[in-house]
């Protein structure tokens, strides 16, 4: 990572990045769904205002997909472009650019997801009035996926007007972390390269995590109850499955869905104490068996009988 310590324009401020730089990068990763990686690319380009850099990088030799991405690297907002040859996944390309961004935070948005005007000058501004925070959420999940009498308990008010609903991780597209994170915690591991796990550790530092609310949304194209979403029938899932769902054989429309249900209510359930998050496999399975008991297994996660909340 550059050393802010180095720079000939801005002075280094108490918590470790340059006084006055607010300067947002933002990776994206393309992979082998060209209409998807169009779609999202494109609405991020064209939301990044002048402190907002965008760094694509493409895995795989998908050739469609790669000319979408070689295309839109010539936007003025793209900051710089990589092409791996082979599919590096998730590791590598988040590691390239922790070590590598020079603003004073970082993100990725996924090539699957659409986020709303305003969402990174809105984590923005709640970062500069509460520096305890970490990493702050966009919501991807529906309005029926939302449950008040499990999200209230974790809903808290912040400086400058601000809210969220605490948790301890947040998904890995469309959040915000400030860039002392990186500095403290360094990259991403070999052996476990978990952004949950990730974020769970910042919390165990004392970064406090979780969702802007009201919520910023982002459309999770791969949900299939989204607008924009290819996933319509079971035959969908065979050609643009989600790489989780290819990884763990998953080719039912109706399972891939209450996955995303599932995911929705474990982050509603859990604990907001880090320390509860060790062994994490085990604990999200606890979170869902949780929201099962509160609002009732046709309602609850799982309710699928062939839904492994584990895979």
């Amino acid at each position: 990572m550059t050393d802010p310590s180095k720079s000939p324009e801005f002075p280094v401020s108490p918590a470790g990045a340059p006084a006055g730089n607010r300067d947002i990068d933002i990776l994206m990763i393309t992979h082998r769904r060209p209409r998807y990686a169009r779609q999202s690319l494109q609405h991020l380009l064209d939301q990044c205002d002048e402190t907002m850099r965008v760094w694509i990088w493409h895995n795989g030799d998908n050739a469609e997909t790669l000319a979408v991405a070689e295309e839109l690297s010539k936007h003025p907002r793209c900051h710089r472009f990589h092409h791996s040859p082979v599919n590096e996944k998730l590791r590598a390309p988040t590691n390239w650019i922790w070590e590598n961004f020079e603003g004073a935070y970082v993100c990725k948005v996924d090539d699957d997801c659409l986020l709303e005007d305003g969402w990174a000058q809105k984590l923005r501004a709640a970062h500069e009035a509460n520096p305890e925070l970490g990493v702050i959420g966009c919501w991807r999940f529906q309005d029926e996926d939302f449950v008040p009498e499990l999200a209230a308990k974790k809903t808290r008010d912040l400086a400058g007007g601000h809210r969220m609903l605490v948790n301890c991780w947040v998904q890995g597209s469309g959040y915000l972390m400030k860039r002392k994170c990186v500095e403290e915690q360094g990259l991403l591991g070999a052996e476990d390269p978990c952004f949950t796990k990730y974020c769970n550790q910042l919390a165990e530092r004392g970064h406090v995590n979780g969702f802007y609310f009201p919520f910023l949304r982002e459309d999770h194209m791969d949900d299939p109850r989204s607008p924009n979403t290819l996933l319509k029938r079971d035959e969908d899932m065979a050609e643009h499955a989600p790489l989780s769902a290819l990884r763990d054989g998953v080719t039912s429309l109706d399972v891939w869905l209450e996955r995303v249900r599932w995911n929705a209510y474990m982050v509603q359930a859990a604990p907001t104490n880090p320390k509860w998050l060790r062994g994490w496999r085990l604990r999200l399975r606890m979170a869902g068996s949780k929201a099962r008991r509160v609002l009732g297994v046709e309602r609850g996660p799982g309710a699928n009988p062939q839904f492994k909340a584990g895979a």
